[in-house]
């Protein structure tokens, strides 16, 4: 009869991903399809907004990767459908996105999740990586607002995840719409809509 394995040894063993996962924080920062050719009718609505967008995500993480905070790309692969996420980055480095990838390019230690749908949780690895890290509470940015950052905001709060979707590092075709998306989370998921200056990495504090 085989030698069974203690519960504990396995808990051991799979600690950290087999080596691919070995940050551990209760705060993590995803990035919604900063990864973006820009190659879709909307896009040119949402081309004023880049600049500011791009700026404010980037001193975000920043000051995440300074205080020891995971960073996670979670991508759409716009209509590739290939795993090579670098082959993605040059791709949309030579088109329209390419001032979002100039300051918004993913360093050797960030995290990535290729989506297939709005939601980052939906038929991904995003939720086991998140297990993994041990995070609590997520930091939500990127592109667009009213549809994949509010689907993966939702998708979070439906898993008790806390929640902060900073209002300058989300973007929306406009920003009425931008700005409702922002007051649903705020309302119905509880997220922390403040800006990013105002966003912290420790505990959650209390909104007023």
């Amino acid at each position: 009869m085989p030698h069974a394995t203690p519960r504990k040894s396995l808990r051991r063993k799979n600690a950290d991903l087999h080596g691919s996962a070995p940050d551990k924080s209760e705060v993590a920062l995803i990035l919604v399809d900063v990864i973006n050719d820009l190659d879709f009718p909307e896009a040119k609505q949402l081309a004023r907004f880049i600049p500011a967008l791009a700026d404010s995500i980037a001193r975000l993480k920043r000051r995440a990767k300074a205080a020891g905070v995971p960073v996670i790309y979670v991508n759409d692969n716009f209509g590739r459908w290939r795993s090579d996420f670098r082959a993605l980055i040059e791709h949309c480095r030579k088109g329209k996105g390419r001032s979002l990838i100039q300051k918004l390019c993913p360093e050797q230690d960030d995290y990535f999740v290729l989506k297939p749908k709005h939601s980052g949780f939906f038929s991904s690895t995003l939720e086991t990586l998140l297990r993994y890290l041990r995070v609590r509470r997520l930091i939500i940015t990127g592109i667009a607002g009213n549809f994949c950052v509010l689907f993966t905001a939702n998708d979070a709060y439906m898993r008790d995840y806390e929640l902060a979707t900073p209002s300058d590092c989300v973007i929306s075709n406009t920003a009425k719409e931008n700005t409702e998306a922002l007051q649903l989370m705020k309302r119905y998921l509880k997220a922390d809509t403040r800006r990013s200056q105002r966003i912290t990495f420790g505990k959650r504090e209390r909104l007023r």
